[in-house]
């Protein structure tokens, strides 16, 4: 048997509790990690480029969207383009708009927004000066140690939203961790919208291929929360990704699934999907000229459809490898677009949203360093919602167990980090160092002692054994112990309260719309 149908069986045991905000939690041999909080970068942005060669970009981004165009395969996008005044040739499927349109939408755009799933208590503040991690979302495949590589299926995909809920560093689920290769694609979305509201209690990223995803999300998270669909469009409970099909193209799919979601008043993130060398030019300074005129136009789109709709600027820019087309991540040139994409968002004060992922074929040391790379670029950048934070493997292909556990540890470290240094005269520690004579030490300290179980971050993952010791204990290396991490939560876990009306309701809905759907597109 699979490995995700036996961890169904696993019994559950309770749930840890307290903890100060950036300090492991623990409960009986539970596994430590951090409490669930809202993550602040305390620090200031990292400013990669001059405020003239932003503009610079901003300039020739302008001249993109104005000079070349953006093929748009959506009768809906043109008819609104041609309203504001854009230059729309219906027989090419081009439009081209000028600054002045694109300054129109910003003007309307909502520099932060906030996220309320069916728990409150979990409820994302997504601009400003907050990080949201994601989990990983998109690949075909599954890969643990146990079972090896398989395509994805529903008992996986639950198992991951099983593992989301239960690692308190992950804040929202994406589209579809891995997708249920075995359940009709028309209507899959249904099993995975029903598996993330059933077993989190997160807030997701809906699917937007088309109209009808869009609004099945936009109808369920309605329904886990108890309210309309119209009180919904002024508390938004969903968000989606557009990607831009780069280079400079909007599918009719995406059009139509932007529209329904801006319509709703749901939040809607334009990320151009950017490997420089292959979808763009191959200097990182022409891509980013490229990804900003993709994704300002995708925001200028939600704006023309509901001024003032939430809208994310997302970033994806890396290379590819010049010898095989092979995309690559988490090398220095992805690191620089990620900070300069973030002083680019915050140049048109919008929320912003890029990712960490890697190249790599194995949870292995390329893995780490490769997305531990992404990451610093993504934080130093200003990221409010860095995705697919969590899980993802093989350039995306592979959503991956124990990749999934190296990577909390990763943004539990990151956490830590972006705590703020305590500075209390307690803190600074004059009469503890008085108190311990030249040449002493500070293990049996009263200043060490009151801080034993606080004083630094409690890892995951790591082992801080000395080698004697570690061999002593089996010897197991961080991959191995991460299997067994993975498995343990989902002993843990514990699926959050639903109440039953609102089950039946979720259900109901579901049986009905698949019928609906039938042999179609929803």
């Amino acid at each position: 048997m699979r490995g995700s149908g036996d961890e169904r069986q696993f019994s559950r045991s309770g749930r840890r509790g307290g903890g100060r905000r950036s300090r492991a939690i623990r409960g009986g041999d539970g596994i430590s990690q951090l409490p669930w909080q809202e993550v602040v970068n305390t620090y200031a942005p990292m400013q990669l480029l001059d405020e003239e060669r932003i503009e610079a970009l901003h300039r020739n981004s302008m001249r993109i969207l104005s000079e070349i165009g953006i093929r748009v395969m959506s009768e809906k996008a043109m008819a609104l383009f041609e309203k504001a005044g854009a230059i729309v040739d219906r027989e090419n499927l081009m439009i081209r708009i000028d600054e002045s349109i694109v300054e129109a939408a910003l003007a309307t755009t909502p520099s932060s927004f906030t996220l309320t799933s069916r728990n409150p208590e979990k409820r994302l503040t997504i601009g400003g000066n907050t990080i949201a991690f994601g989990l990983v979302a998109g690949p075909p495949n599954v890969h643990d140690r146990v079972n090896g590589r398989r395509q994805g299926n529903l008992a996986d995909y639950q198992n991951f939203t099983r593992l989301a809920h239960h690692f308190n560093a992950i804040h929202i689920l994406g589209n579809q961790v891995c997708a249920p290769m075995e359940l009709p694609a028309n209507s899959r979305h249904l099993d995975t919208y029903k598996a993330n509201l059933t077993l989190s209690d997160l807030c997701f990223h809906c699917t937007a291929i088309g109209r009808g995803r869009a609004v099945d999300g936009i109808n369920m998270m309605a329904i886990a929360r108890g309210i309309s669909v119209e009180e919904m469009s002024q508390s938004p409970g969903v968000i989606t990704i557009i990607s831009v099909n780069s280079p400079r193209l909007f599918d009719d799919a995406m059009a139509d699934g932007l529209i329904a979601m801006a319509e709703h008043g749901q939040p809607v993130t334009i990320t151009p999907f950017t490997l420089m060398g292959a979808m763009t030019p191959v200097t990182l300074a022409a891509a980013l000229c490229q990804q900003n005129a993709e994704a300002l136009f995708g925001v200028t789109l939600a704006q023309l459809v509901n001024p003032g709709t939430p809208v994310m600027y997302g970033a994806f820019t890396s290379n590819v490898d010049m010898r095989s087309g092979a995309p690559a991540f988490g090398t220095p040139e992805n690191a620089k677009a990620n900070i300069i994409a973030g002083q680019l968002a915050r140049r048109y004060k919008l929320p912003y949203r890029t990712s960490n992922a890697n190249a790599s074929n194995a949870v292995d040391l390329q893995a780490a360093y490769e997305t531990e790379m992404a990451t610093w670029g993504a934080v130093l950048g200003g990221a409010n919602l860095i995705y697919h934070a969590a899980g993802w493997l093989e350039g995306g292909l592979t959503a991956s167990y124990e990749k999934l556990v190296l990577d909390v540890e990763i943004l539990q470290n990151m956490m830590g980090f972006l705590e703020p240094m305590p500075f209390s005269e307690d803190d600074l520690g004059f009469d503890a160092i008085r108190s311990v004579p030249a040449g002493g030490h500070f293990f049996g300290s009263e200043h060490t002692m009151a801080r034993y179980e606080t004083a630094f971050y409690q890892p995951m993952l790591s082992n801080w054994q000395n080698y004697g010791s570690w061999q002593e204990a089996g010897g197991r290396d961080a991959l191995e112990r991460a299997t067994d991490i993975w498995q343990q939560a989902l002993r843990e876990y514990e699926e959050p309260v639903l109440d039953p009306a609102i089950r039946e309701e979720l259900d109901a809905y579901t049986i009905k719309r698949r019928a609906e759907i039938g042999a179609g597109e929803p």
